[in-house]
């Protein structure tokens, strides 16, 4: 297998992720660290808005990482670090989901957490609130709604939301992580927001809250 340092030198379009993930390929434990607190945060916003607990994702995060330097050996640089990251993330939370069907929770508690600043469920209350701007709204209120409208998306809707909004990923990215093509990552993702829409209107007209999971 190729070093790290050949490959760097015949490609320099890599992404910085992908040359510290082919560091760690070589077993350079300082680039894994690296990646870990590059990644963490952001992995547990997804990961926690996947499947509704704090300590669950946790718990999850480390998995996911675990299984990033098991597989070290094995890595072929191809997509971008993150894609191939969330692929795993994805892999790891559908298996958690379908060993908890019957156990579900919902966690209520915003978190700071996430690349596009603290509490990033923000964005998308920031977005609710101006669908329907006629009623004074309170952000925390807001944030619950919202966290309430994502739990009643089914799993793959939920996920694809989470990587576009963010995570930022294009819609090509998005379709690698979940394997599917990108046109149905394009009709995922809006059948996704309008049910968000449908889901949030009752609320941003009226105050009432979307029902939970039972």
């Amino acid at each position: 297998m190729a070093s790290s340092e050949a490959i760097i030198r015949g490609s320099p379009v890599l992404d910085p992720d992908t040359l510290l993930m082919l560091q760690v390929r070589d077993d350079s434990a300082e680039a894994f660290e690296q990646l870990v607190v590059r990644y963490q945060t952001r992995l547990l916003t997804v990961l926690e808005h996947l499947c509704g607990n704090r300590t669950q994702a946790e718990d999850l995060a480390q998995e996911v990482f675990l299984r990033v330097y098991r597989a070290r050996k094995r890595y072929v640089p191809g997509a971008k670090f993150s894609t191939w990251l969330f692929k795993i993330a994805n892999n790891v939370a559908s298996n958690a989901r379908r060993s908890r069907r019957r156990r579900r929770e919902v966690n209520l508690v915003g978190r700071e957490s996430g690349p596009l600043g603290a509490r990033p469920l923000d964005k998308l209350a920031q977005a609710a609130s101006g669908l329907m701007p006629t009623r004074r709204l309170d952000k925390a209120e807001i944030v619950e709604a919202v966290q309430l409208a994502m739990q009643s998306l089914n799993d793959r809707q939920r996920m694809v939301v989470l990587l576009s909004k963010f995570e930022e990923m294009s819609y090509t990215d998005i379709a690698d992580t979940m394997g599917m093509t990108t046109p149905a990552i394009k009709s995922l993702l809006f059948r996704a927001r309008g049910q968000l829409r449908t889901i949030l209107e009752p609320y941003l007209n009226e105050g009432q809250l979307p029902p939970g999971e039972e």
